[in-house]
């Protein structure tokens, strides 16, 4: 995407066919999204450009290499619109191998959990891993870090003093899901970011679910161009007619689209222009069995949008929201080459992959290897956080025995936690977990060495008869957590993570019974997608082993630390209030057993 004055020379003289392209499509039928057109066309390409589209037998040279796109249509690259790649446990090499071969070609993220856990010189070194991979990442700078309210602790703070100099890298193309409480609160970090992404003429990236009315008229007000988050598709109606542009999510545990696609369906078919698509949060498994943004196209196509709207989601749609339209999102003149060749777009089987002017995918895989950069300590430092006891895991309370009513944050769904008042007994002091009414203990321990905060709280839903797990990949700050059912087993669970340098694990009755290593900043790794895929079904059928009936037990854990989902959450530094954005004590009442 560099542009020289040389290379600008170049690929001027060679769009006028003075310089023969290198490589040229021929014989394929073109999917035009920038005019819903389709029709026989050849293209063109320069570099990393393409500079021909239609009749392009002047541009042909005798070492020009020749793409026979016969029977195929020619699509542009797929674009996810909003995407934690960390959250699938995969390397930023690993997601290319896994995403790139069914047709994504680029993606918007603020690679925020790098952040979290190995600050802006981490960053850099992921900037240098996506310079070797085939996919490209157009960086939103994370409006602030981190996310949670009140403050917990991460490796990072982004405040607006560090937005003055983050905005004006080459890499940043905007600021990264501007969460609507920020804005709200008036925080002073996030009013700061946002002024400056006027002077800096950047897009603002919201995340506001749930925004309807004067809230949303009063979030609009601060700039914000778009939204990745809406419960239902009015909400999407509304945010479209108050000129936001949608991205529809659609992810490995929310599933929005099939709803959400009906503000097109049924409400305004003239909808569809400013709506785009992104998958935020996928595990490994979605995308070896389903694919990505492709998947998401298909299911717009079953939902009953037309195949070139559904194809526009994918690509010119999200490319125009972000302002990255001159860039991607077409087969056009002066945009780079990213290109896919289908089988038709009705049943849009991705066969051939051109990303950046070069082959790179074959019948969904990469046509070479793709190897990952060597770490550095940064990316591969250990956990800095003490060993536990089993201590550490009990909520001890003044009365010696009785019974404690406690505030239980009760799962219903990985984006909902509602409160829960349970009655448990207390022995010796120490509150005890029940089995039987589905109450556990959850912990997040800061893992940086920064102040060594460690809390505790309860928790439903889980259903869990034994045991417990951990995660040290736990968004937003990514701090350890651990959920189980006995403080022994939740004390093995972290320790294990403390000494195997971080990752996922399952303990019961004092034992490890798996365990998933993420030696990448502790949230990822650089395994295969396949064998990343193998590995989480692995460590689910561990934690139903435990009981669980969730369908994604750890990924459900492990979005408990996110304080923006209503109505509970947990970070390091206590239970949170996620409505009244404080923590919270979880003891409602005591009830001390008289003797007599």
């Amino acid at each position: 995407m560099k542009r020289t004055i040389e290379n600008l020379r170049q690929v001027i003289r060679a769009g006028r066919a003075q310089i023969p392209a290198q490589t040229v499509i021929l014989h394929g039928t073109l999917v035009n999204v920038m005019t819903a057109e389709i029709y026989p066309a050849d293209v063109a390409i320069y570099q990393d450009m393409i500079v021909g589209v239609g009749d392009v037998s002047s541009y042909i040279g005798e070492d020009t290499a020749i793409i026979d796109a016969s029977g195929r249509y020619l699509v542009p690259g797929l674009i996810d619109g909003h995407i934690h790649s960390e959250c699938s446990k995969l390397s930023i090499t690993s997601f290319a191998k896994a995403i790139v071969p069914s047709g994504t070609t680029s993606m918007i993220s603020g690679l925020d959990e790098y952040i979290s856990v190995a600050g802006l010189e981490g960053l850099q070194e992921i900037f240098k891993e996506i310079e070797l991979s085939p996919l490209k990442v157009f960086w939103g700078a994370p409006y602030k870090t981190p996310y949670t309210f009140p403050t917990s602790t991460i490796a990072c703070n982004i405040t607006k003093d560090v937005h003055a100099q983050v905005q004006t890298w080459p890499q940043c193309f905007g600021v990264w899901e501007t969460v609507r409480e920020a804005v709200q609160e008036l925080d002073e970090d996030t009013l700061g970011a946002l002024s400056l992404s006027f002077k800096n003429r950047l897009p603002i990236f919201g995340c506001a679910p749930m925004a309807r009315g004067n809230d949303l008229n009063g979030y609009l007000c601060s700039g914000v161009r778009l939204d990745h988050e809406s419960y239902d598709h009015e909400e999407v109606v509304e945010k479209l007619r108050k000129g936001m542009h949608m991205v529809i999510r659609e992810s490995s545990v929310t599933h929005f689209l099939k709803e959400n696609i009906r503000s097109v369906t049924e409400v305004n078919p003239a909808l569809a222009r400013r709506v785009s698509f992104c998958t935020d949060d996928v595990t490994a498994k979605d995308l070896v069995e389903k694919g990505h943004v492709d998947h998401l196209v298909r299911l717009a196509i079953e939902a009953g949008i037309d195949p070139i709207t559904a194809i526009q989601m994918g690509t010119i749609n999200s490319a125009e929201a972000y302002r990255i339209d001159h860039l991607v999102g077409s087969i056009s003149p002066g945009r780079i080459a990213d290109i896919l060749l289908v089988d038709d777009p009705a049943s849009f089987n991705v066969k051939t992959v051109i990303a950046n002017g070069t082959l790179v995918a074959q019948d969904g895989k990469l046509t070479y290897e793709l190897k990952a950069p060597k770490r550095s300590s940064r990316l591969s430092s250990p956990l800095r956080c003490r060993m536990t006891t089993a201590q550490d895991f009990e909520y001890r309370v003044d009365i010696a025995n009785g019974k404690a009513e406690v505030l239980s944050m009760d799962v219903k769904g990985p984006f909902v936690r509602k409160r829960r008042d349970v009655m448990l007994d207390v022995v010796d002091h120490v509150v005890q977990p029940d089995r039987e009414q589905d109450v556990s203990m959850v912990s997040v321990l800061e893992r940086f060495g920064i102040n060594g905060n460690k809390s505790l709280a309860f928790c439903s839903g889980w259903k869990l008869k034994a045991g417990a797990m951990a995660s040290s990949a736990a968004p937003d700050d990514n701090n350890l957590i651990v959920l189980g059912t006995n403080a022994l087993d939740m004390s093995i669970a972290v320790n294990h993570l403390i000494a195997e340098g971080g990752g996922q694990v399952v303990v019961k009755d004092g034992k490890v019974i798996d365990f998933f290593p993420l030696p990448v900043g502790g949230i990822v790794c650089d395994l295969d997608p396949k064998e990343v895929s193998d590995r989480e079904g692995q460590m689910d059928s561990a934690a139903r082993s435990l009981g669980c009936t969730l369908p994604e037990p750890l990924m459900y854990m492990f979005f408990l630390p996110i304080t923006a989902i209503p109505d509970y959450a947990i970070t390091d530094i206590g239970p949170i209030d996620c409505i009244a954005l404080a923590t919270f004590n979880p003891i409602l009442s005591l009830h001390e057993h008289t003797k007599g």
